[in-house]
């Protein structure tokens, strides 16, 4: 048993003796697993490494950096095991600045893209990255573009805009050169997002896509594209909230497109997490991913803990998220680097202040899956009692594991029934618990 209280007095902590036989209590409430009844396969639990977060982890001094590291994505004891990246295609808002892999002067193109280059990953991103792989070889990446370069664009701004149609099989090439790029590096790419936030068209860096752009855009340049060069890294679309579960449907319906696409990733700054299994139903052989919710700063750990464990850990998992990926993975204390107009209260997983980590709310929120819910698992049907969201899981090593939320104002004895056993814990209010059986 793995425990955080809503009042940080216990924080991620092994709880020795926290589980015992079931109580007789009349009115305590009973958490029933089938493990005979399975759902989605999990790929992976972490963050969003931004290019700001790379800055500040690259900054700190060897020694430091390798414990932080070790501790954010090893398997060990005292480390949480992040298993799933999430890396901007060019800059992100949380950029010091907006670039792509291909910025020009004002009126120049390049349609052969001969002046491609991840350079400006190479400063921070990829050697931190490298350092991530050689602790845990089998990370997932998925890389998701902002925008791309602003010759492509309708408006010639790296805000808003649209990619220009006599440009779509250039910048189809474009991830193609990323990904190739990237595997040079020794850095595989296992997934693409093909534009984040295709309806947010404010956001420094950002760009406009509708249903019917991106649907094009897949079926005769990008998915042609991949195949034509082997590409395997899957083709992922939307990207953006649960509040247009119509733009992925709409895209999956076209046979020509669909059969390019792995499927929809998601966001929850808008709409209801069950929209998730609204796609998952008209679509079942695609996938469902989570890959990005922010905290803001200063960050409320009572309320976040809450929030982001019965949306996301539990809601979007019940709803067939194979990944669950908060927004961002390290930021300072003043919430630094962002372009001018990108996120200035964007709270880090940590925060990074030289060689001081600050471990925030989002922090815990993962690691109460990351560590146990390896990639792999397969989610398992378990009962919902009143005021205790909970997901159950059985693990590549036969384990079962079971996170729960007591969502209730006071302390709660819990039953659990699994495979013919029986158990029972107590959880304070508000509090997180992981249990591994």
């Amino acid at each position: 048993m793995w425990l955080t209280t809503a009042n940080q007095e216990v924080l991620f902590e092994k709880i020795e003796g926290g589980i015992s036989p079931a109580s007789t209590g009349a009115d305590d409430p009973l958490i029933e697993v089938n493990t005979s009844i399975t759902y989605q396969e999990i790929d992976g639990y972490g963050f969003s490494l931004t290019g700001g977060s790379a800055i500040h982890i690259n900054g700190m001094e060897d020694s430091e950096r390798e414990k932080l590291l070790k501790e954010l994505f090893g398997t060990a004891d005292g480390e949480i095991g992040i298993s799933y990246l999430r890396v901007s295609i060019g800059a992100s808002d949380l950029d010091p600045e907006p670039f792509s892999y291909n910025d020009l002067p004002q009126g120049e193109t390049d349609m052969d893209l001969n002046n491609f280059s991840i350079e400006r990953d190479q400063n921070n991103l990829i050697p931190v990255l490298k350092e991530i792989l050689a602790i845990n070889p089998k990370l997932k990446i998925m890389g998701s573009s902002w925008s791309p370069p602003v010759w492509m664009k309708t408006n010639n701004s790296t805000i808003g805009g649209r990619l220009r149609t006599e440009y779509y099989d250039v910048y189809a090439n474009y991830f193609v050169k990323y990904i190739k790029a990237m595997e040079e590096e020794g850095i595989s790419i296992e997934a693409i997002t093909v534009q984040n936030e295709p309806e947010h068209g404010g956001n420094n860096p950002s760009m406009v896509m509708t249903s019917e752009e991106q649907k094009v855009f897949i079926k005769n340049h990008l998915g042609p594209k991949f195949a034509e060069e082997n590409i395997d890294t899957k083709i992922i679309i939307w990207d953006h909230n649960a509040d247009n579960p119509d733009y992925p449907i709409s895209i999956l319906n076209d046979p020509d497109a669909n059969k390019y696409i792995n499927g929809s990733a998601f966001h929850l700054y808008a709409g209801e997490i069950t929209s998730l299994s609204e796609v998952h139903n008209a679509h079942p052989d695609k996938n469902i991913y989570f890959t990005e919710q922010w905290i803001g700063a200063p960050g409320n750990f009572s309320q976040d803990l809450a929030w982001h464990t019965r949306n996301l850990i539990v809601g979007a998992t019940r709803n067939w998220s194979k990944t669950i990926l908060q927004w961002n993975l390290a930021s300072d204390a003043n919430q630094e680097p962002h372009t001018v107009g990108g996120c200035d209260s964007c709270l880090g997983g940590v925060t990074i202040e030289g060689n001081l980590v600050t471990r925030n709310p989002g922090y815990y929120i993962i690691a109460h899956a990351s560590k146990f819910v390896r990639p792999g698992s397969i989610r398992v049907d378990s009962s919902y009692p009143e005021d205790l969201p909970n997901v159950a899981f059985t693990t590549p090593e036969d384990e079962l594991v079971l996170i729960i939320l007591n969502d209730s104002s006071n302390n709660k004895k819990v039953n659990l029934s699994a495979d013919g056993e029986t158990y029972s814990v107590t959880l304070p209010k508000g509090a997180v618990t992981t249990l591994v059986l």
